[in-house]
Parts: structure tokens; C-alpha cells; sequence
């Protein structure tokens, strides 16, 4: 059922950008052409581009013909949205076009006015603090902060210091996009709407968790920034543990914002600690080197890249959640690029059952697991023992009783923005991050970068196309376990 939002003016700093392109328009495309936008909102791109109105709708067009299917875009209905998109060059950082976003802006001041900032997190604090200057903050707005929210614990209080001097918590939106993904919120129905999943979640039942990360890519056009970061800033510090948050999280009391956020800062809070005693036994770092994916060979990281460097391109990390519900409970985190597959997944594996009273030959005692896909195609698996069909005597085999919601429920499943950005609209906070939930990820994250520094070694290389350096298999199966690969 498509629920309507609120009039309003979206301003988009960095219009001109990539990120604006490849998921901003198309997001709010998706929402005008399926009516939840009223025809009275605006989308007003924002950036020191010297372009007409006119020119950044043909830049609006030409990135809507590349993103959306075809299908998608009837001429008819792409005019109609592109009549609602205009833009002002305004110099984020300096004086210049800010009189004119102000003007066009006050053409209509009763809009709920959201603020997506699709810049540099460096031009953070000089935007809002412009947007403040020129009067163009009130009750109605809001800001969008995409990541990363800076480099480490100090960097990231910095832009938070910023941001906060401005804009009230209540109205700053640090977005994630895997939060929007209708797999992430289907799992806490999963658990918390079904008794039978809600009363097996506890590590009497549970052996460990994976959640794993994949991309087939390199660092394409951002090697610039990704030589920066590395894959544990730019995917497990964010995404990797805010899955980890919402798989290990007790009940909030209810589903508004701040309760949900609460107990997600509690399981960051309750991370043990990686230190350099330990960091060699529990994490790998590896970088991909020449290989082979999809059938075809590509360059290693470094050769992309220019020159030396020792950024990692994939981590692997067996974490500890200190809780009651937790104990003993491993969870193993590995997320990296050029893998074979382009995969986003958690897997709940289940303890053996203790005794069978089936013979040898025909139970091969595969314990259940649940698979919660979120891409491609999410959905969820749960793996159950069944009988194999047909005479003979009675023999077992692992039957996958599969959930793909889009097939399920017939229709298209919207991208993670279209929810999200609708949420910022309506001023729905709870699938954002919350300051603190922020600055505990990073002050966690932290300490096992410091551990690698001190330690200063290399990252192991790995050929591209591969499930990253053996030590990764070695970090799971010394405790008797393997990580789930699945061919799609």
C-alpha cells in the first residue's frame, strides 16, 4: 500500500555527483511514478556547477535512462517528474548562489525541506553551517548525512560537532542504506512478530552467525577514497555492524526511533574488544591480487590502484557480543571485493541436534540454518532435514523451505533509498543511526585498527575471484565450522 508523504522541497548538495545519478533521482523517480509524492514537491539540485535549470533536468533525464529500466520510464511520466526538478549553483562552502537557494525556498516555507548532503563529509560543517546563516533551517527541516562519518572515533565527533551546532539530533539522518533493505526490517519480524524464531534465538540453540559482505567489483572509480579507508572503515564499521546489531539486539519496548536505537547501541557497547594480543588470532586482512572473476581476468589491487599501498581490501573477524543471550556465541564477519559473487547475507546456524535416531547412512546430521538473503534477491531460507522422497528405506537429506518476497508477494521490491528518503520526509529516525550509535561503532573499530598498526603487517594476498587468503578459511575452521558458500 503506498502511504503518502508530505508536500515538500528536497535539496540535493553535490546534484551533479555520482551518488545523485546512480540512486538519488531514481529513488524519487520510483516514489513520484507510484504516487506517493504529491505534485507539489520539489527536487532542487545544488552544487557549484554553473547549469541552468534546464541543464541539470537533461542531466537529470540522461541519469534516469541509465539507472531506471526502460520499462520503467514512460516518456509521459518521466516529463511529469522532470517538471518537478530545478537547480541552483550554490557554493557549499563559500557565499556565492546561497540568496538565490533562499529565495526559491521561501517561494514555499510551509515544505518539509530535507537537506541531502551528497558531498565530502569534509563540507559537512561549512553547509549546515551556511544553511544556518542564511536562515534556511526550521522546524520542517531535516539533514541527510551519508557515510563515512569520518575515519575514525575523533574525525567522526568532529562532524557530529559540526552538524550538531546547527541541527538538533532530533532533525540529523545518518543514513545506511542496508537499514532500508526490506530483508533488514523483515528480520526483526522475523524475530519479534514469531515466537517460534524469538524463543530458539539465544546460544543454547544457536552454534554462531556469519554475515558476509561480497562485492565482485575493485575500487573502480574510488581509489582515491578507497586507498583511505580500506574495507573495514568503508563496510564493516557501518553496514556489517548494523546487521550485527540488528541480528543480536533485545526487544525494544516498541518500534519508535529512539527505542530501537537504544538496543542497537547496547550490542556495540557489549563488542569485546579486539587488542594487538589478540587481533592475529581473530581478524585477516587481505588484498586482492590478479585473478579471474566472472570468467574474465582483471588486475590486482595495487596495479589498479598505481602503486604500493597496504589498504586492505577484505577483512574477516570472528567478534564476541559480551550478553547473556550471547555467550559462547561466535560471530564471524567477512566482507571484501573482488569475490566471486556480489552477495549481502546472515547466516544463523543452529546446533546439531544432540542424539539422532536415525542410522549413519541415512541422516548426515546437517543442523538447521537459517539464510537471510539481502542481495541479490532477498529473501529468506531456513534449512530443515526432510525425507527423501520414494521407496526404499528411509533416508534424510537438507530441504530449503525458500521465501524470495518479491516473488512471494508479485510485486517489485522499491531500492533501500526509496524508503529511506521517504522516511526522511515524514521525519521516522528509526532506520537511521542515532550519534552515539556512530561514535561506539568507531570507538570499537578503532581499537582493532590500532591493533593492526601495531602489529604492522601486510594484508595477505588473495587472487581476484577467490573467498579471500586462505587464512580466512583457517580463522573458522579452527573452531570446527565453515563459512557458507553458496554458487547463484
Amino acid at each position: 500500500m503506498i502511504i503518502p508523504v508530505a508536500s515538500f522541497d528536497f535539496v540535493v548538495f553535490g546534484a551533479t555527483g555520482d551518488l545523485t545519478a546512480r540512486k538519488l533521482l531514481p529513488a524519487l523517480y520510483y516514489r513520484y511514478r507510484d504516487g506517493q509524492i504529491p505534485q507539489s514537491s520539489r527536487i532542487i539540485g545544488a552544487s557549484r556547477s554553473n547549469l541552468t535549470a534546464e541543464a541539470f533536468r537533461d542531466h537529470a533525464r540522461d541519469a534516469l535512462k541509465r539507472f531506471v529500466t526502460a520499462a520503467d520510464l514512460p516518456e509521459e511520466t518521466l516529463q511529469s517528474f522532470l517538471d518537478h526538478v530545478d537547480y541552483v549553483a550554490v557554493d557549499g562552502t563559500g557565499d556565492e548562489g546561497w540568496p538565490a537557494l533562499k529565495a526559491k525556498l521561501d517561494e514555499r516555507p510551509d515544505q518539509v525541506r530535507p537537506y541531502y548532503l551528497a558531498t565530502s563529509p569534509d563540507l559537512y560543517g561549512a553547509i549546515c553551517r551556511n544553511l544556518a546563516a542564511h536562515g534556511l533551517i526550521g522546524e520542517k527541516s531535516r539533514v541527510v548525512l551519508e557515510k563515512p562519518i569520518g575515519k575514525n572515533l575523533k574525525s567522526a565527533q568532529a562532524i557530529n560537532d559540526a552538524v550538531g551546532e546547527v541541527f538538533p539530533e532530533s532533525q540529523i539522518f545518518r543514513i545506511d542504506h542496508y537499514l532500508g533493505k526490506e530483508t533488514v526490517q523483515n528480520l526483526l519480524s522475523l524475530r519479534f512478530a514469531n515466537t517460534i524464531f524469538e524463543r530458539l534465538w539465544t546460544s543454547d540453540v544457536i552454534d554462531h552467525v556469519q554475515i558476509t559482505v561480497g562485492e565482485t567489483v575493485g575500487v573502480e572509480g574510488r581509489a582515491g577514497y578507497y586507498d583511505t579507508s580500506g574495507a573495514l572503515r568503508d563496510m564493516l564499521q557501518n553496514h556489517i555492524l548494523q546487521l550485527l546489531c540488528l541480528t543480536a539486539m533485545e526487544s525494544p519496548l516498541n518500534l519508535d526511533a529512539n527505542a530501537v536505537r537504544d538496543e542497537k547501541l547496547k550490542v556495540l557497547r557489549a563488542l569485546k574488544p579486539i587488542t594487538p594480543a589478540d587481533v592475529h588470532a581473530v581478524t585477516v586482512r587481505g588484498q586482492y591480487a590478479p585473478g579471474a572473476v566472472d570468467g574474465k581476468p582483471v588486475d590486482g589491487y595495487l596495479s589498479e590502484l598505481g602503486h604500493d599501498s597496504r589498504t586492505e581490501t577484505f577483512v574477516a573477524m570472528k567478534v564476541e557480543v559480551q550478553s547473556w543471550r550471547w555467550a559462547g556465541v561466535p560471530f564471524y564477519l567477512r566482507t571484501g571485493k573482488r569475490l566471486p559473487q556480489k552477495l549481502s547475507e546472515i547466516v544463523v546456524q543452529f546446533r546439531a541436534a544432540p542424539f539422532s535416531i536415525f542410522p549413519a547412512e541415512a541422516f548426515g546430521r546437517e543442523p538447521n540454518r537459517l539464510v537471510i538473503r539481502l542481495q541479490p534477491q532477498e529473501g529468506m531460507k531456513l534449512e530443515v532435514m526432510t525425507k527423501d522422497p520414494g521407496p526404499g528405506g528411509l533416508r534424510l537429506r537438507p530441504t530449503a523451505l525458500d521465501i524470495s518476497f518479491e516473488e512471494t508477494f508479485k510485486q517489485r521490491y522499491p531500492d533501500a533509498y526509496e524508503r529511506l528518503l521517504m522516511d526522511v520526509v515524514r521525519g521516522n529516525a528509526t532506520l537511521f543511526m542515532r550519534r552515539d550509535e556512530v561514535e561506539a561503532a568507531w570507538a570499537w573499530a578503532d581499537g582493532v585498527l590500532q591493533a593492526w598498526a601495531e602489529r604492522a603487517e601486510p594484508p595477505r594476498p588473495y587472487p581476484a575471484g577467490s573467498w579471500g587468503p586462505t587464512a580466512a578459511i583457517a580463522l573458522i575452521e579452527r573452531d570446527g565450522r565453515t563459512w557458507h558458500e553458496e554458487l547463484r
